[in-house]
């Protein structure tokens, strides 16, 4: 049985241009054509198209896909461990970029004793004052954020540095918990999320347990929070927010 172009880029969710594309640098060429030259691929060449999809979604470039699969002396394993290097490297960058975030979301102009070389050097790429226009209209009228301006009008870099550390530290911690299966409403991640809360009150502003729910629907509520969380571990954002809520019932009641 065989398939036409237009068949094989539904199955596989690509466009016509790309089978044909991939049929132009010989990355996947039809196993026939019909009286009239149109391609028609077989189930052979939809597992190739399988395999190529697989490679591309861990992000491989073309040429090395074609490596992968035609060259009998390759070794995918080898490949692969290189790319999990480099998807290591970057996921510890988003990491430091998600501190950056959250400190500039939560209400307080950071890093006001840096200059340009120190931010930098503090927060990557990442400019830690870049939603401060909105910070301003949304909490700029609340004692929390006067009081975090106040504390953090002191700071140095070493002080920044120290705060993006831990805040970093507690976002893998509760990635982990996640990833080991427990439960929000943990012991383990609860606790968490009490560190969480203690080191917002200590780092910023007094944040109470009421406060620190609200922080937590912030998080699932505002797409740029859900994505900078869940890139550091998908659905981190969904369960940093129901271990939140279950700590402050814990301590309501």
């Amino acid at each position: 049985m065989s398939y036409s172009v237009g068949q094989v880029a539904g199955f596989a969710g690509v466009t016509v241009r790309t089978l044909h594309h991939y049929d132009d640098i010989g990355l996947l060429v039809p196993s026939e054509r019909n009286r009239a030259g149109h391609r028609r691929y077989s189930d052979a060449d939809l597992d190739r198209m399988q395999r190529i999809l697989f490679y591309r979604e861990l992000g491989f470039p073309l040429d090395e896909v074609a490596v992968l699969l035609d060259d009998p002396d390759a070794d995918p394993r080898a490949h692969l461990r290189r790319r999990h290097e480099l998807l290591t490297a970057r996921i510890e960058k988003l990491r430091k970029m998600a501190a950056a975030v959250e400190h500039a979301m939560e209400a307080r102009r950071m890093g006001i004793n840096l200059t340009p070389e120190e931010k930098f050097e503090v927060f990557g790429d990442q400019d830690p004052e870049q939603y401060e226009d909105e910070v301003l209209r949304r909490w700029g009228d609340t004692d929390a954020y006067r009081q975090s301006r106040e504390r953090t009008a002191s700071y140095t870099k070493e002080d920044w540095k120290r705060v993006t550390e831990e805040l970093d530290a507690l976002h893998r911690r509760m990635a982990g918990l996640l990833a080991e299966g427990l439960p929000a409403d943990s012991e383990a991640a609860m606790a968490t999320a009490e560190e969480h809360r203690r080191f917002i009150t200590g780092s910023y502003y007094d944040c109470g347990y009421e406060m620190h729910t609200c922080l937590g629907e912030i998080y699932v509520g505002d797409p740029r929070f859900t994505a900078v969380y869940d890139a550091i571990r998908p659905g981190l954002a969904l369960y940093l927010r129901d271990a939140i809520a279950a700590n402050a019932a814990r301590h309501s009641s």
